[in-house]
């Protein structure tokens, strides 16, 4: 006997996965996802960049007030754009990762030559919370990294407007990993 069950992705939790393993134990499942396909619900790249003009400067000095607008917006839309934006900002991350982008760090000859991990990603943070156009041009131009800025409160955006919205921890799998050197062309000589 074959069981069809639709059911909205965000109404998944251990509760009902726990009763499918009592009503179903001996049973094979298999899962399809059925995006939505109109335009307007997809959180495409532009929607990215909209997003990220929602951080908010004029408390520069303030991490949680910077971002606020950012996980209040991302906090209101359905689960899968906060996923998405997630996934779009581990790969402008991604591309940040080269050996070109972390030659500033390299050439600092107060550092030794020595790249701090934590402060090169926190450096591509605040490139792409600088927005699109700087983003873009500090990809084409790898001599435009700012040896001096840096934004680490960009990689929680995304927990914290999940655990607003759903009021449980957000443990994504990224599309990209976007830690120091794992860009392996990237750091090719």
């Amino acid at each position: 006997m074959t069981t069809v069950l639709n059911i909205n992705v965000d109404d998944i939790d251990s509760q009902f996965v726990e009763s499918l393993k009592r009503d179903f134990a001996h049973a094979s499942v298999e899962i399809r996802l059925q995006e939505q396909t109109d335009a307007a619900s997809a959180f495409t790249d532009a929607a990215f960049w909209k997003a990220i003009d929602l951080l908010d400067w004029t408390d520069e000095g303030d991490d949680l007030k910077v971002v606020e607008p950012l996980v209040t917006f991302l906090s209101g839309l359905p689960i899968s754009h906060i996923y998405r934006f997630s996934d779009l900002l581990s790969e402008k991350l991604w591309h940040l990762d080269t050996r070109a982008h972390a030659k500033v760090f390299l050439d600092d000859p107060d550092e030794a030559n020595i790249l701090s991990v934590d402060d090169f990603l926190y450096t591509r943070c605040a490139v792409v919370a600088n927005g699109q156009t700087y983003y873009e041009k500090v990809l084409k131009s790898p001599d435009l990294m700012p040896p001096d800025l840096t934004f680490e409160p960009l990689l929680y955006v995304a927990m914290e407007a999940y655990k607003r919205k759903t009021g449980k921890a957000f443990t994504p799998e990224h599309a990209y990993n976007y830690e120091t050197f794992s860009n392996k062309k990237g750091w090719e000589k």
